[in-house]
């Protein structure tokens, strides 16, 4: 199903895609030389950080002892073309040596009609009279070495275009990729006898066919460079049938270029790819449809952008916009894709494949919005990101602390509608004991994960409200508010002081009420007696009324959901308090 989906995606969007045979690859420095090979310049194509993307010919699959006679055609990283080890130890040195003897060996085996092509005769001429070593004298040498793997290529003084791009040079290409049959193995050796028979179906088209063996790297955020996503290891014990390797799942060429070619360019695109955590995400919409476009919004409901923060918000608004207006596509049958992958050595990891409408993708995510609605401060952003809900979890907010697979768990709670992840919750309640810090991203997760979890088990249980709810009567809830009445009586008490009962006693407050409340009442009662008689008033009507309606005594333990509602209780007295303020200045 993701391999079809892929090879349609290409199909409907192949004028935009490269062909068969081809990939838009960057290039971040160009060595130009004259029709005799002479070396002129090396030209700097950077943009910022990234580098000029061209369409040149398809990168080949490396593994194995012999890698190196795997050059691509006219480009490639410094070790094929200028022979520039990634480090000064022998065996790296010999072997950029060999690196740049198969992308040499490569150019001379091409075709005598491509070889007379003035560009390629420039090319080898550049060899056969050792200019590449001029290239490493240039001023912008340097840099091109402190890009790890930078990727080069040609061209000839009068032209705009790369080398690779000239035409004689594409045909070849082209010939190449439509009689693209099977002939190489892991290490890159040729092998001249086809391991399948060549009418095995594909499993994408239902075509007889020859079959791609080695499928295309598409390597994702982690991963190693020849990743990919369909890959069987040689002898590994998964044959069956006699087939193996990528036979296990036959693929003809023609479609395997087409979903491979797909992906590639989802992975790269800053459209229609998230990344959170290890985790990337592409999507796509089958077909495009006027309206609302949940293709373009749907990467800000999970990432922020620190120059413009306000696209999150905007992209949130714009979904409940378009379901309250009734904007939403009615075409039923325009599917829309959800692929989550992950790196695990030299191949991906699917951790989640979603399908759906439009239409139903945008009420699940609205709902997880809603879900997180929580009071806040004037200044705080209207809705909460991912990457802020999963920061609140760890230590100092980096997503390098996440936990493997929380990020993909919460994205499938978010898409399916399910409860989120207990490990969210028990995350969330971890770092509240460890800072002693209920913000507004730790109180909105843990209600979101409450109501979740009963509305998807059909509790009876009041919601968790969005704001301070007195008639909550759940005694976790009620002793985070009394919490807060009492840390807030201390602040007025002594204005100014460093360290408040949050500081020292909220892990125990929320854990074992029993062992701390008493002490905390009684202290109370020191700080009250500096207030004025108007606020002790208040203050005692607080806590006369969060006690009336517990219906209970001080409990000896809360269980980790009771403590998640001790937070949440906690945080909405609390802001409780600064609403009051606010109102009465």
């Amino acid at each position: 199903m993701i391999l079809q989906a892929l090879y349609e995606y290409y199909q409907r969007n192949k004028d935009n895609l490269p062909p068969k045979g081809f990939q838009t690859q960057e290039i971040k420095f160009v060595i130009q030389i004259d029709v005799n090979g002479n070396f002129l310049n090396l030209l700097d194509k950077r943009e910022g950080k990234r580098g000029t993307p061209y369409l040149l010919p398809k990168a080949k699959g490396r593994s194995g002892s012999n890698s190196w006679m795997t050059a691509n055609l006219f480009w490639d990283h410094y070790g094929y073309l200028l022979a520039h080890p990634k480090d000064t130890s022998p065996k790296s040195v010999e072997m950029a040596q060999k690196q740049q003897q198969g992308f040499i060996d490569l150019i001379k085996h091409l075709p005598e009609d491509v070889c007379t092509d003035p560009g390629v005769k420039a090319v080898l001429l550049f060899y056969e009279t050792r200019q590449w070593e001029k290239v490493k004298q240039h001023e912008h040498w340097d840099d091109c070495t402190k890009i790890p793997g930078c990727n080069l290529s040609f061209q000839l003084l009068q032209d705009t275009i790369l080398i690779p791009e000239r035409e004689t040079v594409k045909q070849h290409q082209t010939q190449v990729a439509d009689n693209d049959e099977e002939t190489e193995n892991d290490t890159g050796e040729e092998t001249k006898e086809p391991k399948i028979p060549m009418n095995a179906v594909c499993l994408i088209t239902g075509k007889k066919g020859s079959v791609k063996r080695l499928h295309t790297a598409t390597p994702i955020w982690g991963s190693k460079s020849n990743a990919k996503i369909v890959g069987f290891q040689k002898n590994s014990g998964f044959d069956s049938y006699g087939k193996e390797q990528a036979f296990n799942a036959p693929v003809s060429p023609d479609a395997e270029a087409a979903y491979s070619t797909a992906l590639k360019y989802l992975i790269k695109s800053e459209r229609n790819r998230v990344l959170i955590s290890d985790l990337t995400i592409v999507f796509w919409a089958e077909k495009q449809e006027g309206g609302f476009d949940l293709e373009s919004e749907f990467p800000w409901y999970f990432r922020t952008d620190k120059d413009d923060p306000e696209k999150n918000v905007k992209a949130v608004r714009n979904l409940y916009e378009a379901l309250h207006t009734g904007r939403l596509p009615l075409d039923e049958g325009n599917r829309f894709y959800v692929l989550g992958l992950a790196p695990s050595a030299a191949r991906i990891v699917v951790r989640f494949w979603k399908t759906g409408t439009v239409k139903n993708f945008a009420e699940k995510i609205k709902q997880h919005f809603d879900d997180f609605t929580i009071v806040h401060g004037p200044r705080d952003y209207e809705h909460l990101s991912l990457a802020q809900i999963l920061g609140a979890t760890v230590l100092a907010y980096k997503m390098e602390n996440i936990p493997p697979n929380l990020a993909g768990a919460v994205i499938l709670s978010i898409l399916d509608g399910t409860p989120y992840p207990q490990t969210l919750l028990h995350q969330c309640i971890r770092r509240i004991r460890a800072e002693q810090q209920v913000n507004r991203a730790r109180a909105a997760i843990l209600k979101a994960c409450i109501n979740r979890f009963n509305r998807f088990h059909n509790s009876s249980e009041k919601e968790v409200s969005m704001s301070l709810d007195r008639n909550n009567v759940h005694a976790g809830y009620r002793l985070g508010r009394l919490f807060a009445v009492l840390e807030k009586i201390q602040e007025e008490a002594s204005p100014g002081i460093n360290a408040t009962i949050n500081d020292r006693f909220y892990g125990a407050a929320s854990a074992t009420p029993i062992t701390v409340f008493p002490r905390l009442l009684k202290l109370k009662n020191h700080h009250m007696a500096k207030l004025n008689p108007g606020r002790k008033i208040n203050f005692e009507k607080e806590i006369g009324e969060i006690f009336d309606a517990m219906n209970c005594d001080l409990p000896a333990h809360l269980t980790l959901d009771d403590q998640a509602r001790f937070a949440v209780g906690y945080y909405h007295q609390r802001q409780d308090f600064f609403k009051k303020k606010e109102a009465s200045i």
